[in-house]
Formats: structure tokens, C-alpha cells, sequence
């Protein structure tokens, strides 16, 4: 690869690095370009991208970046996956494809300039999708309002069962 070519290459990954809020690395030694291929389709669906990456161009890069937490785990053969909005989906297909292929160690990554081990992302892959979340935030702040309103309605839904009776008794009599 020339110079200029791999100046360009670290702008790219500096511009990947500095707009990723989310990233993940993984040691892909052993996995087959077809399998390489397949994880990259497997993440396609969550909006994240697999990049497998020279880990000098990319100290580079990150340094370039301010990325500095990165540094420390870049060893070995280096793919590092650009996570979009949605964390937890991307940390799902990585762990899911980890299960099926040995090969593939997912090392660590940052999350929102923090960096993170293998095991905390394995801990958001069991994290359910961000829309499910999102649901449960809302059903528990509306819970304690539809109680309220419940309790509004039995009032007076009571008040005028008793009504009610009071005419039916003074019709019968």
C-alpha cells in the first residue's frame, strides 16, 4: 500500500472514529473470508459496520481521532465494528455469531467515550432492543396516571350505581 494511500485510509478511520459513539472490537483469527462476510451481513441489519483494520493505521488514526481508550486493544488481527444508534443489536449479532464460530473474541469496545470489555458486551446483548426499552420507559410512567384515572372511574362509577339503587328504591316504593 503507498503513502498516500494509506494517509487516506487513517483520515477515513479518524472520521469513523471521531462520528462512532459506539464501537466494538473483535479478534477475527481463524474465520474465513466467507465468515468474515456473513458476520458483516449479520450486522447490516442493526445499521452497524465491520471494518477489519491494520492495527498501526489505526493507532493512527485513533490518536488522530482522540481515541486513545481504543489503544489498548489493538492487538492482533484487529475488526473493529461502527455501531449506530442501537448499541444492544449490534452486541447481539457479535455475541450470536461468537456462539456459533469459536474463532471470532469479541475483546472490548468503547461506549460513549468509555471503554468496555468483552463481558460488559455480552451484558448488553442480553439487553432487550432499544424499541422494547423505550415501551418500558413509557408503560412505567404511565402506569401511576392510568391508576389514577381507574380509581377516578370506580368513584364515580360507584356514585352512580348508588344513585341508581336510591331511584329503583324510590320507584318500587
Amino acid at each position: 500500500m503507498h503513502r498516500k494511500d494509506k494517509e487516506a485510509l487513517v483520515e477515513e478511520v479518524a472520521g469513523l472514529l471521531a462520528d462512532a459513539e459506539v464501537m466494538y472490537v473483535s479478534d477475527y483469527r481463524g474465520l474465513t473470508v466467507a465468515q468474515i462476510s456473513a458476520l458483516r451481513g449479520a450486522l447490516r441489519p442493526s445499521g452497524a459496520r465491520l471494518r477489519v483494520l491494520k492495527n498501526t493505521l489505526t493507532r493512527r488514526a485513533a490518536a488522530q481521532a482522540g481515541r486513545e481508550e481504543l489503544l489498548e486493544l489493538l492487538n492482533g488481527p484487529t475488526a473493529v465494528t461502527f455501531c449506530g444508534d442501537d448499541p444492544v443489536a449490534p452486541a447481539k449479532a457479535l455475541i450470536e455469531f461468537a456462539r456459533k464460530n469459536d474463532a471470532l473474541e469479541v475483546r472490548g469496545g468503547v461506549l460513549q467515550g468509555k471503554p468496555i470489555d468483552g463481558a460488559d458486551i455480552k451484558a448488553l446483548a442480553t439487553l432487550p432492543p432499544r424499541d422494547v426499552l423505550i415501551g418500558q420507559v413509557v408503560g412505567t410512567m404511565v402506569a401511576p396516571i392510568s391508576g389514577f384515572v381507574t380509581v377516578l372511574n370506580a368513584t364515580i362509577g360507584g356514585l352512580v350505581r348508588s344513585l341508581q339503587q336510591i331511584a329503583d328504591q324510590k320507584a318500587a316504593a
